[in-house]
């Protein structure tokens, strides 16, 4: 009984520490979510940015009138600069993406986890209160069995005692005979 209710209360402590990292876990996981949905429209943004200007160079060094020709070369590198940092703003948000679906997986997938640890733990509490209470009260029970089979056993050898004084034959004292001649 009293190793079982070590081990419900080892249970127990398990499943508070359970509760306190899920807790943990939700908070860091909010904080994640928090920062990708501050960012992803910010670098959302800045890639319609670049888009935008890209577009407008294009269509500006395209034009017939060559009224910009000699700096066409700065314009086609300013234009090259720009598709880089239009790839680099299109892998990064991909890569956000990407890291916000992995984080979103992992914290599903540790939920899940923890909440079948939990349950398996209560469950595993619940039984064993069950059975340590069965044998407290087992235990109880015997004990008071005990008390009435000592106290029948105790009547027993007081009444065994009583007929060993009254069927046995003592001897006469030399005293006793004598005073039963005078």
């Amino acid at each position: 009984s009293s190793q079982l209710k070590e081990e419900v209360a080892a249970l127990q402590k398990a499943l508070a520490d359970l509760a306190a990292s899920q807790a943990e876990l939700t908070k860091l996981r909010q904080k994640e979510k928090q920062a990708y949905e501050q960012s992803k429209p910010e670098m959302e943004a800045g890639l319609e940015g670049v888009k935008m200007a890209l577009k407008i160079l294009r269509e500006y060094y395209a034009k017939e009138d060559k009224a910009h020709g000699a700096a066409e070369g700065a314009g086609t590198s300013v234009i090259g600069l720009l598709e880089v940092v239009e790839s680099d703003f299109a892998k990064t948000l991909a890569e956000m993406s990407a890291t916000e679906s992995a984080s979103e997986a992992e914290y599903e997938q540790e939920t899940k986890e923890s909440e079948i640890e939990k349950a398996t733990k209560s469950k595993s509490v619940e039984y064993k209160t069950k059975e340590y209470k069965q044998l407290d009260a087992a235990a109880a029970e015997a004990s008071s069995d005990r008390d009435g089979v000592q106290a029948e056993l105790t009547a027993v050898l007081d009444y065994n005692k009583h007929l060993l004084d009254a069927c046995s034959a003592k001897a006469e004292t030399y005293g006793e005979r004598k005073a039963r001649r005078e």
